[in-house]
């Protein structure tokens, strides 16, 4: 046998020893192994049962139109720029063309957070504060939304709100504000690992437990079972929740309706990553979030805050987080929920997860937020815009009223960007149904004297009112392809029983296109079973069609888009 030959069969023999110890090391400490590894086989696809989960998000007509930092200033913002740019939105006639949010991204806020552990505004750039940020911004009749992180720290390294969900959504609320992005830097999921539960204890607050859950106490679903282990007191503890592997299920009866403590007593053991559990009471969730452990001792305990109603309350707990799409909804939900609770009898928080479209949100988004990033990061290139475009392109099923798709900021007006591709992306994005952001630097669309600038191309494409309205259309139903090739087909059915039709040429070179709209007929989709005739313009030019066939020539990067009346 060759040198080569052992080294290979040594690396595997050590490999498969390791497997070994790890799956009878998973098995003591009451954990499914075979569970575990599903999340090879199920890496981003949520697993959990969305349907037993409310919908936390805000309410919310048609997509958000208004204008973000990032693009143009990223972190060089200061509060003049800020108003600077809400000005412009008024005077411009973007404002009374539907823009009303004026969002500050990443860095506003300062390094520090208050004695209470509160964020606060940069004390050079934001020396005002955000309350009196958002009383201008509220002045010129805009919304401000401002901007943090599902992690440890956001993007540029400023303080985020994992872990702090609840009292930055406090804040926010608190400040008025009234759109909120969330990041995704700096993330740590939760983990897929549930403790061994040596005892739940109940109590109110400042007193002594009223109800002490044992292993003997509660009936086991799935692989959940007792275990045994001998460094804890009692002997025994629940294991096998986790990773979706099974849930316990018990009843505590209330004495009044309220909160109540929740105390999980569980076995310490040396982890990667710390623990995690549900607990479900009717149709409420709580999470149980536990710290690391050194396990110098055995026992380890972690409480939550937890709604009883008075009487008999049944409660289910599991750990249902399989892989990481799992993980990222259920922390998204968690501020979801924070965010709601903050915003009772005030304004309503308008949530933008921000994703990047890696654990599929399109999937699980609608019961967390409003919109949900599709993709990672826009950029001023026509490349970027049409690889976003034909990723969003295919989730058209995903979106409904008050939840959209978001294929991020738009770039129109910045970088090397032709007209014709300021137009095409403008076009798409309120083809599907997406939020419409601005991104450019809105200053320059008013002269010296603040009258706008009426014929600034860039303005003339952000303020096309026949596709806002398409954008923005009540039926919320965004465009699906009905066509693929170098110039591919989409079309969207409107409230009114009209049809939006776009003709996209994405590559070099003109294209003649024609489609014949009796083809739609065939896809419930669009709702024209009955139609007879077909008469339209299109939303650029203005020119008029008529008949079953639309025909044109479409240039480099350009689209065509028609609003049909179908009769």
């Amino acid at each position: 046998m060759s040198t080569v030959s052992c080294i290979l069969l040594t690396v595997l023999a050590i490999a498969a020893l390791m497997f070994v110890i790890w799956f009878f090391r998973q098995k003591k400490f009451g954990r499914c192994p075979l569970c575990a590894m599903k999340k090879i086989a199920v890496p981003r696809k949520a697993t959990v049962n969305l349907d037993e989960f409310e919908d936390y998000c805000a309410p919310l007509k048609k997509p958000v139109m208004g204008w973000s930092s990032w693009n143009t200033f990223m972190q060089r913002i200061d509060e003049d720029i800020i108003l600077e740019a809400a000005d412009a939105m008024v005077k411009s006639g973007l404002h009374d063309a539907g823009y009303e949010y004026i969002n500050v991204d990443d860095c506003w806020q300062s390094t520090l957070r208050d004695i209470n552990g509160r964020l606060q505004a940069d004390f050079s750039t934001f020396p005002s504060g955000i309350p009196a940020l958002v009383k201008q911004v509220n002045e010129k009749g805009l919304k401000l939304g401002l901007y943090t992180s599902n992690g440890e720290l956001t993007c540029e390294d400023l303080p985020a709100s994992l872990g702090r969900e609840d009292s930055d959504a406090a804040t926010l609320a608190e400040w008025g504000c009234e759109f909120f992005k969330y990041d995704f830097c700096h993330n740590k999921l939760d983990s897929g690992i549930a403790p061994a539960i040596e005892r739940l204890d109940f109590s109110a607050y400042g007193e002594k437990p009223f109800l002490s859950i044992t292993p003997d106490d509660v009936s086991c679903f799935g692989m959940a079972r007792q275990i045994k282990d001998k460094r804890l007191k009692s002997g025994k503890a629940i294991g096998y929740l986790s990773h979706g592997a099974g849930k316990i299920s018990f009843k505590v009866n209330a004495e009044r309706a309220g909160e109540y403590v929740l105390s999980v007593n569980y076995r310490k053991r040396k982890v990667r990553k710390p623990p995690y559990l549900l607990v479900k009471i009717g149709s409420k969730f709580f999470e149980v979030l536990f710290p690391a452990a050194n396990a110098f001792t055995p026992i380890g305990r972690a409480q939550t805050i937890i709604e009883l109603e008075e009487g008999e309350n049944e409660i289910e707990i599991s750990n249902p987080i399989v892989n990481r799409s799992d993980a990222a909804f259920l922390q998204y939900l968690r501020m979801g929920k924070a965010l709601k609770k903050a915003s009772e009898g005030k304004k309503p928080i308008v949530f933008s997860i921000c994703e990047w479209g890696f654990n599929r949100p399109y999937l699980w988004g609608a019961k967390a937020g409003n919109m949900w990033r599709t993709t990672p990061d826009i950029r001023d290139k026509w490349s970027s815009i049409r690889w976003i475009y034909s990723h969003n392109i295919k989730l058209w099923k995903y979106a409904s009223a008050g939840h959209y798709n978001d294929p991020d900021m738009l770039e129109v007006g910045n970088g090397d960007l032709t007209d014709e591709e300021n137009r095409s992306h403008f076009s798409l994005w309120c083809m599907m149904a997406a939020p419409l952001v601005l991104g450019n630097d809105i200053r320059k669309f008013v002269d010296e004297n603040g009258a706008p600038i009426k014929d600034n191309r860039t303005l003339q494409i952000v303020t096309n009112k026949e596709l806002i309205a398409i954008d923005g259309d009540a039926l919320a139903k965004p465009a699906k392809r009905v066509k693929r090739g170098g110039a591919d087909i989409i079309a969207r059915p409107l409230e009114n029983g009209d049809i939006a039709l776009c003709f996209f040429n994405k590559r070099g070179g003109k294209k003649k296109v024609a489609f014949n709209l009796t083809s739609l007929k065939g896809d419930d989709y669009f709702g024209i079973k009955s139609a007879t005739a077909f008469e339209g313009c299109e939303l650029w030019s203005g020119e008029k069609v008529r008949g079953n066939t639309i025909a044109a020539t479409v240039p480099k990067h350009s689209v065509k888009v028609y609003r049909i009346k179908v009769k």
